[in-house]
């Protein structure tokens, strides 16, 4: 069985963090894929200290569990933050400008790829603000966005 694993070069929190953990993409796949998640441990459990690429329903600051191999098993405390994806398809769009007007809001980005970056939005309202922008940038061509809730 093949096993991919997605990196966090530079995760939002690395001050905080002090292991590292993995979470299954879509464990329902033929092959295991995972996603390293940058963490903070505490105890049996571990604070996310990244914004998460592909795994869905996880947030940073979100405390959870992990089995005997440090693969997440279940979130036991939501942090109330919110995931965003943002995909910049050709390479003329402004994501520089894109990032940095989210980033002027508040909002805290993690660069997967040159065009792939996981935006965090602090809370509930904060998340909407964000999703508004999102959304005319999308309305405009320059980008397609999803939450990181199903």
């Amino acid at each position: 069985m093949s096993r991919i694993e997605v990196v966090h070069r530079h995760p939002a929190w690395r001050d905080r963090s002090n292991f590292i953990i993995a979470a299954n993409i879509d464990p329902g796949s033929t092959g295991v894929t995972t996603e390293q998640l940058w963490a903070r441990q505490d105890g049996d459990r571990y604070e996310i200290c990244c914004i998460p690429f592909f795994v869905y329903d996880l947030a940073l600051g979100d405390v959870v569990e992990v089995d005997g191999d440090h693969v997440m098993t279940q979130v036991v405390e939501k942090s109330g933050r919110y995931v965003f994806r943002v995909h910049f398809g050709q390479t003329d769009q402004p994501r520089d400008e894109v990032v940095e007007r989210l980033q002027a809001m508040g909002a805290i980005p993690e660069w997967s790829s040159r065009s792939l970056v996981a935006v965090d939005a602090r809370d509930e309202s904060h998340a909407q603000e964000v999703a508004d922008f999102l959304q005319e940038q999308e309305d405009g061509g320059h980008l397609i966005y999803e939450t990181g809730r199903r």
